[in-house]
């Protein structure tokens, strides 16, 4: 008997769950502790444990099995077998010899035994180990808690002392719950809650597993840590055993331990509630109104049933939802296909949809039938009207299915329709299996060139995987210009994205426009003019507008290449670097709504991007924050790559949320964008983490990451400032870490560059470093003079966000120049801005001094940031070798630097040091000014 094997490590994201768990142990003396299986009940209670062990409490654990239930009092045994010898040989001998006979014969018929004897030995035991040390019984799968067990513990707890506490796991089924048969009514009930997509990602990378399936294992997982991994390691051995070039896209396997896990979770609901829960796996919107008129007239007891289980979620409105998206996957691959067949057709019959009642019925069969497959020609038709691109590849799949085999042209065509919806909606699965079955046909070059377009297309940021796909597409495509210019733009974007090479992007651009005008194909003309005015952009190159407004009065490019490459987005990108951001969003509220009709999740995504950070330019972070929200669900709905989802959230959060939570996102965004090697949204991730670190006073840290963040671009060849705006965080980080000449040189070849291209947002950005670096080199009067009229600037530019944070500069001099009303006044100003624009964390830093602090200006104002964090560690006791460790630094460094705080400070010890921080009220709080 045991706790069982195949747990997930749910120590992830359950901090605050252990936390309720002692309150409710501390307050009632019991708790129970409810979930799923697979939810992690098991690694929570031994934590819980665990903690008591490392207090000095006894713990007694107790795990049945599911085969211990039919075992009279085999659990009661398994409990008195843990317990010291010594505990025992003080019982009386009839309570001796009672659990003698327990542990001697509990297989054996429990006739003869004294029952009565029994319960109080157990009474007698747990009152010797309250009488030494508190104890924890802790009691996990307590539905596999045979009848007399539970009986004997309900009443020995019942009788123990206060110093007895308990905590028991288990998964309801149904009934009267056994943990509070044991524990009696009204006993605290701490459900084990599901894990977040940002759970699941730490999960998945503690077990070595790609970040970047982290929002779609979350969806098919629902969050249940054990599904989760068993999925991201069906998916990591699927990917394997294919290729390389495997995209994570593809339709989760629920195969091998994925599916067992699947299995018993679904076990949990009777065979006539699982008959319901198929057909809602068959249908696309299940609700209880068609499951009726299916043929389930119970279908809402049923239902109530499985939502007791955890595996469907039922609405006001009747719509049902899987818990787990693995779950219907499941479920319908462990049936049979003459229940499916009878399924879909009871449900072809009730949809009152005609695309769906089409898609029913065409898997209600599995022959050839013409007059079928062009109805569901029609379906996939309207379903692309619709901009239901997925669900048209998916109808596109089945009509070529059903299509006879004396018409190879009719199938050959819907093969290939349905490989480039499947590209439209970055369904990478979808895409790859109508290629591969265009490949098997005697199919055209140009066939041949089409579906495997559409892999590349659905390949999201991977492209650096697909070399064999495009070097087949370049040869098919030889002698056909047209062809060979939708190639070429497709290699233009991929040595941009993935090889970070903008000048070869830019190069590639050039043949791909002059191959279509080649062709007559003005749409690819003028998206390869598109690619050309952006690489120009970020190469720095003046005449990039002009080449802009070249493409821009060509046909506007949609079909099949996104409005993402199109040149009027490239407009709006160019409007949002150039703070011109109320026609950008102006021109993003046209876009959306097109983008939306198309069916492009891509599409949709690359616009919630940008309307993401013109808001947060704008200062309308509530606003900004919904828009990153929609575009991470949309990326785990679409599977597509969350590298640049994880990068817009973490914008998101670092200027109307949490630091906390903007690293978190910001770490994962760099996780999965090195798994894509895509190189720009690594930059991207790299500088949200970096911008958080400087805001939350890790300088070093974030000179590291800042300097990152520069040799990615440095290697990329980016010039234009405006594109991604580093450099002015990086040198405020520079200052901060004692290195004000470094930023100095960094801020005088930047901003020549910015004024040259006319970038004044830049530019002022770079003066607000240029203050606090003045400031650092002594000239206070200076840096002050230039903060006030850089916030001036903003102002002026509409850059809310900006202006705050030159405030709190503008702060963060005037205190250290010991000038504390014009101080205050910058850090009231300061918060007001946040405030109005909704930046919670900003609000925060620039908190005004409460009472206590108003008292004399603290010595470490005199010090730079990073000479003050020093001090700071040193006069709490860190050696000089600890202090450099901590700071990131080499000890010759920290000497030199310990030199000059104590010249500044007027100080010789290490004592006087930590008295003189103490004097000012700075010795138990962070140095920074």
């Amino acid at each position: 008997m045991g706790a069982g094997t195949g747990h997930a490590d749910t120590s992830v994201g359950h901090g605050e769950l252990i936390r309720d768990i002692d309150r409710a142990l501390t307050t009632h003396g019991r708790a129970l502790l409810t979930g799923p299986a697979g939810a992690g009940k098991t690694e929570v209670a031994g934590a819980v444990a665990a903690a008591a062990e490392a207090r000095g409490e006894t713990v007694l654990r107790l795990a049945p099995e599911a085969a211990d239930r039919w075992i009279p009092e085999a659990s009661a045994a398994a409990l008195l077998a843990s317990v010291p010898p010594a505990v025992l040989d003080r019982l009386s001998g009839p309570q001796r010899t009672a659990i003698a006979l327990l542990r001697r014969e509990k297989d054996a018929p429990r006739t003869g035994r004294d029952h009565v004897a029994l319960r109080l030995a157990v009474v007698e035991v747990l009152r010797e180990l309250a009488a030494r040390a508190p104890v924890l019984l802790v009691v996990d799968n307590a539905q596999w808690l045979d009848a007399e067990s539970t009986d004997l513990l309900r009443f020995a707890l019942r009788l123990t002392p206060t110093g007895v506490r308990a905590l028991v796991a288990e998964c309801v089924r149904g009934g009267v719950p056994t943990g509070e048969t044991l524990c009696g009514p009204g006993t605290p009930a701490v459900r084990v809650p599901p894990l977040g997509a940002d759970e699941v990602a730490e999960l998945l990378l503690c077990h070595g597993l790609p970040a970047r399936l982290a929002g779609r294992i979350h969806q098919a997982s629902g969050g249940n840590p054990r599904l989760a991994l068993a999925l991201g390691h069906s998916l990591a051995e699927a990917a394997g055993a294919r290729d390389t070039s495997a995209h994570h896209a593809d339709a989760l396997p629920v195969t091998g331990h994925a599916r067992e896990v699947a299995r018993r979770l679904l076990a949990e609901a009777s065979v006539q509630a699982r008959r319901t829960l198929l057909l809602a796996a068959l249908a696309t919107r299940p609700t209880t109104a068609l499951l009726r008129r299916a043929g389930r007239p119970d279908a809402e007891a049923e239902l109530a049933e499985a939502e007791r289980a955890a595996l469907v979620r039922v609405g006001e409105d009747g719509t049902v939802e899987f818990t787990a998206g693995a779950l219907p996957t499941a479920l319908a691959a462990d049936t049979g296909w003459p229940e499916r067949s009878a399924g879909h057709a009871a449900l072809a019959a009730a949809v009152d949809d005609p695309v769906q009642a089409v898609r029913h019925r065409a898997l209600a069969v599995d022959s050839p039938d013409d007059r079928l497959a062009a109805e569901i020609t029609e379906a996939a038709a309207a379903c692309r009207r619709r901009g239901q691109r997925a669900l048209a590849a998916e109808l596109g799949l089945l009509a070529a299915e059903r299509t006879p085999a004396d018409r190879p042209a009719e199938e050959l065509a819907r093969l290939v329709s349905a490989a480039e919806d499947a590209g439209w909606a970055g369904r990478a699965d979808l895409a790859r299996r109508a290629t591969r079955a265009v490949l098997a046909r005697d199919a055209s070059p140009a066939d041949r060139v089409r579906a495997r377009l559409a892999v590349i297309d659905a390949a999201g940021q991977a492209l650096g995987t697909l070399e064999e796909t495009f070097a087949h597409a370049m040869a098919e495509a030889a002698g056909d210009p047209s062809l060979r210019a939708a190639v070429q733009l497709r290699i233009a974007w991929k040595l941009n994205l993935s090889d970070g090479d903008p000048v070869r992007s830019r190069d590639a651009a050039a043949e791909a426009g002059a191959l279509a005008a080649l062709g007559g194909d003005q749409v690819a003309e003028a998206m390869a003019l598109t690619v050309r005015a952006r690489m120009g952009r970020i190469l720095g190159d003046p005449g990039a507008e002009a080449i802009l407004a070249e493409a821009l009065a060509l046909p506007a490019p949609e079909v099949p290449l996104g409005m993402r490459n199109a040149p009027q987005y490239l407009a709006v990108r160019h409007a949002l670097f150039d703070d011109r951001l109320d026609d950008a969003r102006r021109q993003l509220m046209v876009l959306l709504p097109a983008v939306q009709r198309t069916g492009s999740a891509e599409d949709v995504f690359e616009v919630l991007r940008s309307l993401t950070e013109v808001e947060l330019r704008s200062g309308r972070c509530e606003a900004a924050s919904a828009r990153a929200r929609r575009a991470l669900e949309l990326t785990i709905e679409a599977g597509l790559s969350p590298g640049p989802a994880w990068y817009v959230a973490a914008m998101a959060e670092a200027m109307g949320g949490s630091f906390a939570r903007a690293a978190g996102y910001a770490r994962r965004g760099v996780q999965a964008s090195r798994e894509e090697h895509d190189k720009v949204f690594l930059s991207r991730s790299l500088h949200a983490l970096g911008l958080v670190e400087l805001a939350t006073g890790e300088a070093t840290k974030a000179v590291a990451t800042l300097r990152s963040v520069a040799e990615l671009e440095a290697a990329q060849k980016v010039v234009d400032p405006s594109v991604l705006r580093w450099h002015g965080e990086l040198a405020e980080a520079l200052v901060a870490a004692d290195a004000p000449d470094e930023a100095g040189r960094l801020l005088d070849t930047v901003r020549t560059v910015a004024r040259s291209l006319g970038r004044p947002g830049v530019v002022a950005a770079l003066d607000r470093a240029r203050g606090l670096c003045l400031s650092a080199q002594g000239d206070a009067e200076g840096a002050v003079h230039l903060l006030e009229a850089t916030a001036g600037r903003f102002a002026s530019l509409g850059l809310p966000l900006e202006r705050g944070r030159t405030l709190l500069a503008l702060a963060r001099v005037e205190r250290r120049r010991r000038r504390r009303a014009p101080a205050r006044a910058a850090l009231v100003a300061a918060a007001e801005v946040f405030a109005l624009a909704g930046a919670a964390p900003w609000v925060e830093l620039a908190r005004e001094p409460g009472p206590g602090e108003s008292g004399p200006v603290p010595a470490a104002a005199a010090l730079t940031e990073g000479e003050a964090r020093l001090a700071l560690l040193v006069s709490r006791g860190a050696s000089n070798q600890e202090a450099a460790a901590k700071l990131f630094l080499s000890v010759k460094t920290v000497e030199a630097r310990l030199t000059r705080i104590y010249q500044k400070l007027d100080v010789r010890s290490r004592a006087q040091l930590a008295a003189a921080l103490a004097a000012g009220g700075q010795g138990g709080q962070d140095a920074q000014a």
